[in-house]
């Protein structure tokens, strides 16, 4: 059995400590250079409350988090120590950021406290590495302190990409390492902009002061925009995809919501194996569409279990729904998938192989049950079943991944 995940309320726990306690040395020492606060502060507040996700794309405030790594990394406004130290900084972010997500958490949007969670601990190690050099006169100008902050910056993100994948894993128990892996593929995208966003900001602060703060943050304001609108055109074409799925139901050659729960099945048994976010997402289109190919057939197969079949026949219906799929512009790679989804022996993809034993499980499930048709799936193994996908198949249907069973996107259907 695999290890359980940490509790997500673990992760939330340490992220509360150190703002209960970050509060509390605020509150004792007083807040230093309260003009400095305000304006982060409302900078911090008014990123997130711009933050916007959508299917397939990871939380979006870049402003709120170039702003909070900034005042992180902030040593002096317009030539004046400010004075303020890590405890502050976390403090200050907290709050802002809990501010800023006040009308995400008022309109019920999921995902507002592991979001806190991941922003508070990521600038907190920021905060908690620079600010007592600072403090106590260790950073210089010069050389040595450009290398300094930029090994800063790449551990910080580093830091934030650990705490993402941990908050993920804890919340679906899918495996730890290519949620990992995920995270650091994302980082020299916009990641990096952050980054450097926050940095060039707190070095002009520190030189002609709180007028950098416009300057500098308006493109990444700008960026976030243009992020929101490739999120909406990355969910317009997954519904397209989810659309061009039902045309074998509507036309009756399989059971009503049958694509859409291999998909969501396939992307389950996906992530216990270990693929990457971009694979699953091939994966995931090529399930809706591992049907499409029976359009072809003169007489519909009954109940659309093409399982049951001579192994040429489906073969040819596999090639025949990937020159479709081909004609529908979803990528060579989703193509290739359904095309090999019947190839025999070891050279079949992994994903052809996961469509092929996910589809096999949900045809024998309605004819059998879920125990006698994934015990025919076992037998099977070897000769036309890969024994890994249908293990991973049987963890994910007993739950035993640490975390809850199969993901089921907001259209997906179980009809």
């Amino acid at each position: 059995m695999r290890p359980r995940p940490l509790p997500l309320a673990a992760l939330h726990a340490c992220a509360a400590l150190a703002v209960a306690v970050s509060a509390v040395l605020t509150c004792a020492d007083g807040l230093k250079d309260a003009p400095t606060v305000l304006a982060f502060a409302a900078l911090i507040a008014l990123g997130e409350a711009l933050r916007w996700s959508g299917p397939g794309v990871r939380d979006m405030a870049p402003l709120g988090a170039a702003a909070a790594l900034a005042y992180a990394l902030l040593g002096d406004d317009a030539g004046d120590p400010t004075g303020h130290g890590a405890a502050q900084v976390v403090a200050v972010v907290a709050v802002a950021s809990l501010a800023g997500n006040v009308p995400h958490i008022a309109r019920g949007r999921g995902g507002a406290a592991d979001h806190l969670v991941r922003r508070v601990l990521s600038v907190g190690f920021a905060a908690l590495c620079f600010q007592p050099l600072v403090n106590r006169g260790v950073l210089a100008d010069g050389p040595g302190y450009a290398v300094l902050l930029l090994a800063l910056l790449v551990l910080t993100a580093l830091c934030d990409a650990v705490v993402a994948a941990a908050l993920a894993h804890a919340r679906t128990g899918w495996p730890y390492g290519p949620l990992l892996r995920d995270e650091l593929r994302a980082m020299p995208g916009i990641g990096s902009a952050v980054c450097a966003t926050g940095a060039v900001t707190a070095l002009a602060v520190a030189v002609v002061g709180l007028w950098a703060l416009p300057l500098f943050c308006v493109p990444l304001l700008l960026t976030q925009v243009a992020l929101r609108r490739y999120a909406a055109v990355r969910a317009t074409y997954r519904q397209t995809i989810a659309s061009l799925a039902r045309a074998t139901e509507i036309a009756g050659y399989t059971p009503a919501g049958h694509a859409h729960r291999v998909a969501a099945l396939c992307q389950a048994v996906g992530r216990e194996l270990g693929l990457t976010e971009a694979e699953s997402t091939v994966l995931e289109y090529a399930a809706l569409m591992h049907d499409i190919g029976q359009l072809s057939l003169l007489d519909p197969v009954p109940e659309g279990a093409t399982c049951g079949l001579p192994p040429e026949e489906q073969r040819r219906i596999a090639l025949l729904g990937g020159a479709v799929v081909r004609q529908t512009g979803a990528g060579a790679q989703v193509a290739a998938v359904v095309e090999r989804q019947a190839d025999p022996g070891a050279d079949q993809p992994r994903a052809a192989r996961i469509v092929r034993v996910v589809n096999a499980y949900e045809e024998k499930a309605r004819a059998l049950g879920p125990l006698s048709a994934l015990e025919e799936l076992r037998l099977g193994t070897g000769a036309r079943y890969a024994p890994d996908v249908v293990a991973a198949l049987a963890r994910v249907l007993s739950g035993d991944r640490g975390g809850p069973s199969y993901p089921v996107r907001p259209w997906v259907t179980h009809g």
